[in-house]
């Protein structure tokens, strides 16, 4: 049984194909989010990885922001079910996810099944997601691939006072101004997003083992912070 998830986030777009729910197949990822463009460029590459047509596929299911336009799903699921459900399949000990994607953050429970538990979602502006970073990685004249890396090469401990978009882009400029390092700055950033992180897991309740997803987690310096 071959069977297609697709996910329509804010920022980009991802999908994977599952032999019998056991073996990945295929999978891609679209810097392209809600819309046209990225599900449909997105659709197309996992097709083409695994070398099927669409009528091949048993079943389609939809989640993401965008899930409630892809018209080729038997069923739409909602990310934060998704997550759950995820991580248990990759991780059954996991209890506790911290999901920060392109718009929002999410601090998820799960319980011994996988099933969600409880969840808090920070979603009233950007602070400490994914388009945050880009706007400080513009900031620092860096690309948002470099700061990651970057910011573990961090000698002095910087503490960033705002996490507003608008006030932290100003802070940056500030310590620009006054020579410091760009590490020390990223740093700086990454340590903030993860006290961000680390208030709203302890409000849906610390529950171990802990994992992070969203395309944050790419980051290897809010990982390590």
């Amino acid at each position: 049984m071959l069977t297609l998830g697709i996910d329509i986030g804010s920022t980009a777009s991802k999908a994977v194909i599952m032999r019998d729910g056991t073996e990945l197949i295929a999978e891609s990822i679209v810097p392209v989010g809600t819309g046209t463009r990225g599900p449909r460029e997105v659709f197309q590459n996992v097709l083409n990885q695994a070398g099927i047509y669409e009528n091949q596929i048993d079943r389609i299911l939809a989640t993401g922001y965008g899930r409630m336009g892809f018209k080729q799903a038997a069923r739409e699921i909602s990310e934060i079910s998704c997550h759950a459900r995820g991580v248990h399949y990759l991780v059954p000990t996991a209890g506790t996810i911290i999901d920060i994607g392109g718009q929002d953050a999410k601090a998820i429970r799960v319980d011994a099944d996988g099933r969600l538990d409880d969840f808090i979602m920070n979603d009233k502006c950007a602070a400490g997601t994914g388009r945050f970073l880009e706007m400080m990685a513009r900031t620092l004249e860096m690309d948002i691939s470099e700061m990651g890396p970057e910011s573990l090469k961090w000698k002095e401990d910087i503490d960033i006072s705002s996490m507003c978009s608008v006030f932290a882009e100003s802070e940056v400029i500030s310590l620009i101004a006054l020579n410091k390092e760009k590490a020390d700055i990223a740093h700086g950033l990454h340590k903030a997003i993860a006290n961000k992180s680390y208030s709203l897991l302890k409000r849906v309740g610390l529950n171990e083992t802990f994992m992070m997803t969203g395309g944050v987690a790419k980051n290897p310096g809010v990982v390590k912070a």
